[in-house]
C-alpha cells in the first residue's frame, strides 16, 4: 500500500488514542471486580482485555491512513497481544506492567547491536524525518539505547515497589513525558550534526 499523509491530528489521536482510553476506563473500573464464566476478575484485568482489540483496531486505522506501519509499531502491537493476552489468560495483572519493561529491553538491545556492528538501526527507521549526519546517529542511537535501558529498569522499580494506581499514571504519562523530555534535551545534538546546511549549499550551486 501507497503511503498517505493524513492529517497530523488523525495520526497522534490513533496513536494515543488507546493508551488515553485504557487510564479512563481504568479509573472507572479500578476498584471493581467482574465475575466471567465463574472466575473473578479485577478491573484492571478488563481493562486489559478491552485495550488489546482497542489497540489493534488503531493500529489498523493508521495503516489504513497512512499505508505504513513501522516496525516498532508492529513489534509494540505482537508484545501488547502477547503479555495483555497471558495476563487476561492467566488473570494476573504482572504481566501486562512486564509489557514496557520488554519492549524497552528490547529496543535498546536492538539498537546496542547495531552499535556494535558500527550501525545505526535507527538510522534505517528515522532517517526521513531528522537529517543527521552518520556521527550523529550514531551519537544519538548509543543514547537511546542507554534511554530504553533506563526505561525498563524504571519500570520494573515502579510496578513492583509502587500501587498499581501509581503504575497506571506512570504508564500514561510519565513514559510519555520521558520521552519527549529526551528528544528535547537533544536539541544541541541536531544542531551541531545536522545535514540541512549542507543540503542547502548543494542545491544552491
Amino acid at each position: 500500500m501507497a503511503e498517505k499523509s493524513p492529517p497530523a491530528w488523525a495520526k497522534t489521536a490513533l496513536e494515543m488514542g488507546p493508551v488515553l482510553a485504557f487510564f479512563v476506563a481504568y479509573l472507572w473500573l479500578k476498584s471493581r471486580v467482574f465475575t466471567i464464566g465463574g472466575t473473578e476478575y479485577e478491573g484492571f484485568v478488563v481493562v486489559t482485555a478491552g485495550f488489546i482489540p482497542v489497540f489493534l483496531i488503531s493500529m489498523g486505522a493508521l495503516w489504513y491512513l497512512t499505508g505504513h506501519l513501522s516496525k516498532m509499531q508492529a513489534v509494540t502491537a505482537v508484545i501488547i497481544v502477547v503479555f495483555g493476552g497471558l495476563s487476561v489468560w492467566f488473570n494476573d495483572p504482572r504481566f501486562f506492567k512486564m509489557k514496557p519493561t520488554i519492549i524497552y529491553l528490547l529496543f535498546g538491545g536492538i539498537l546496542g547491536w547495531g552499535l556494535l556492528q558500527g550501525r545505526s538501526y535507527l538510522q534505517y527507521v528515522m532517517e526521513g524525518m531528522m537529517p543527521l549526519t552518520n556521527e550523529g546517529w550514531l551519537i544519538l542511537t548509543r543514547r537511546l539505547m542507554f534511554f530504553f535501558l533506563s526505561l525498563a529498569v524504571l519500570n520494573e522499580l515502579i510496578w513492583r515497589t509502587q500501587t498499581e494506581e501509581i503504575w497506571v499514571y506512570f504508564k500514561t504519562f510519565g513514559l510519555t513525558a520521558a520521552i519527549f523530555l529526551f528528544f528535547m534535551t537533544q536539541t544541541r545534538l541536531f544542531r551541531d550534526h545536522s545535514t540541512e546546511e549542507d543540503e542547502a549549499d548543494s542545491s544552491s550551486k
